[in-house]
């Protein structure tokens, strides 16, 4: 029985970290996304000076 919540914890630990390293990708992804937006409109406000 020892083994087997050894093993569920492991389990659990496991998945947490794998969600946490993607979460961290897709913010990651997402804050680029912005900076790339932010950068098309200021080019767009210095052609229209």
């Amino acid at each position: 029985m020892k083994h087997y919540r050894k093993l569920v914890f492991t389990l659990l630990a496991l998945s947490a970290t794998a969600l946490t390293f993607t979460g961290c990708q897709t913010i990651e992804g997402a804050g680029e996304d912005i900076e790339n937006a932010g950068d098309a409109i200021s080019d767009a406000a210095r052609g229209a000076s």
